[in-house]
């Protein structure tokens, strides 16, 4: 029978790829994440951010969390959007949240499909309600600012990291802001008298009854944006849920800020 020539032939015989994968030492997977020893509730996950890394925008910045979150935001303008006899009013924010089709493990939503378009714009308007407060749109009259944020990897937090970064992108690109608005997640597993946790990874946020993000202007000590729902349990409950949040971004707060000081100083250095 002749061969096709153009084609790699493949082996007469083959072998699963698991054969040859690495084993961990104790035997486990990623499935056993949920298995492991339970951290400190109130432990933040470290956070690394930096700004400027964009040259096409205005403003950029990154932000990853230890346990795989990677966010990557870029803002434009003030840009003009007025028509043409239209009022002179405040400017307006436009918000894009966008996820990466690899940065999900396991089974995802079909690209472009109604669900995923759904979940990005409910995203996009939650980034939006976070950031507005912080930006001085009035000073942008008949002005639009924009902000597009790509979720690279999603380890849990994914919407909290993207308020922390739109915010500095948006301050890297030189918009009028009241202070930055830092987003920090929480979640509760099923029990109703269980702990909330801060900053929880992806296995953690899959088995939670609540979750909970807060977005804070620490230097005003405003909150800007609560958003989550689920069973948290009693009012009380969800008091303390949000108590532990606005301390968890005061405790972001210092990283974001020397963030963008590193960013200015190459800036005047460049």
């Amino acid at each position: 029978m002749p061969l096709d020539h153009r084609r790699l032939q493949g082996p007469e015989d083959s072998q699963p790829p698991e054969l040859w994968a690495a084993r961990p030492a104790d035997g486990g997977g990623e499935e056993e994440e949920g298995g492991a020893a339970p951290r400190d509730p109130c432990a933040l996950r470290p956070l690394f951010a930096r700004a400027g890394l964009l040259s096409q925008a205005e403003g950029s910045a990154y932000v990853e969390l230890s346990g795989g979150t990677k966010v990557l935001c870029a803002a434009w303008g003030p840009r003009d959007a007025a028509e043409p006899g239209g009022a002179v009013g405040a400017g307006r924010l436009l918000c894009e949240f966008r996820r990466a089709p690899f940065c999900s493990r396991g089974a995802r939503p079909r690209p472009g499909g109604a669900a995923e378009r759904d979940a990005e714009r409910e995203a996009a308007a939650a980034l939006r309600e976070a950031l507005e407060p912080a930006v001085r749109l009035a000073r942008y009259p008949r002005a639009r600012l924009t902000v597009s944020v790509m979720l690279l990897q999603d380890g849990g937090s994914a919407l909290a990291a993207a308020i922390s970064a739109a915010s500095l992108a948006l301050a890297d690109a030189g918009v009028e802001m009241y202070d930055l608005a830092v987003g920090c997640a929480l979640c509760r597993d099923g029990s109703a008298a269980g702990p909330w946790v801060l900053q929880p990874g992806e296995a953690e946020e899959r088995g939670s009854a609540a979750r909970l993000t807060v977005a804070l202007l620490p230097a005003l000590n405003q909150v800007s944006a609560v958003l989550g729902g689920g069973r948290g349990g009693a009012p009380e409950g969800w008091g303390r849920a949000l108590r532990l949040g606005v301390e968890g971004c005061q405790r972001l707060y210092p990283a974001l800020r020397h963030c963008l000081l590193r960013a200015a100083r190459r800036r005047d250095g460049a």
